[in-house]
């Protein structure tokens, strides 16, 4: 792999089962942003959003994305939600974006073994009418910076990670 791969996708889309199964099978690093984000500010993201706000919060999204262009390569990096925004996002590697329906999105953590804690772990999800809202914001936008999408509905994820792989030519 020549350059990173940028996970994007909405909040519960599964990029970070996506990114585990892709490091498994392809022995690459990965990172997440939103770890990254919370060991910089020693708390949880539902923790700065409470805190600091949401505007603080893609703030330092921007200052990660800084950071990854300047340092990291080779990567498969699983971005939040909201991260698509950075001004600097294509030139972090190639954005793939995990695409399906707000319905199945929201079936899958509502059918996860701790779906409580999921959602939990979603600040903008806890009021399903605002979540879709979003969604539908955002549904656009993600697939205007997006160098390739993934359909994710009705596949497992030996097929998203071996898509990934081809389209990226892993």
């Amino acid at each position: 792999m020549k350059k990173n791969i940028i996970l994007i996708g909405f909040m519960g889309i599964g990029k970070g089962t996506t990114a585990r199964a892709f490091t498994k099978k392809y022995g690459i690093y990965i990172i997440d942003t939103d770890d990254l984000i919370e060991s910089k500010e020693n708390r949880e993201v539902k923790k700065i959003f409470e805190k600091k706000g949401e505007a603080y919060f893609r703030e330092q999204e921007q200052v990660t994305a800084n950071w990854i262009e300047k340092c990291v390569r080779n990567t498969f990096i699983s971005c939040g939600g909201g991260f698509y925004k950075v001004k600097n996002l294509k030139k972090l590697g190639t954005v793939v974006l995990l695409d399906a329906s707000f319905e199945w999105i929201h079936n899958r953590l509502k059918s996860a073994k701790n779906s409580e804690a999921k959602l939990a772990k979603r600040p903008l999800f806890s009021k399903e009418k605002e979540a879709k809202k979003l969604y539908n914001e955002r549904e656009k936008a993600y697939k205007k910076v997006a160098d390739v999408v993934v359909n994710v509905e009705n596949k497992n994820i030996d097929e998203v990670i071996a898509e990934i792989a081809k389209k990226c030519k892993v």
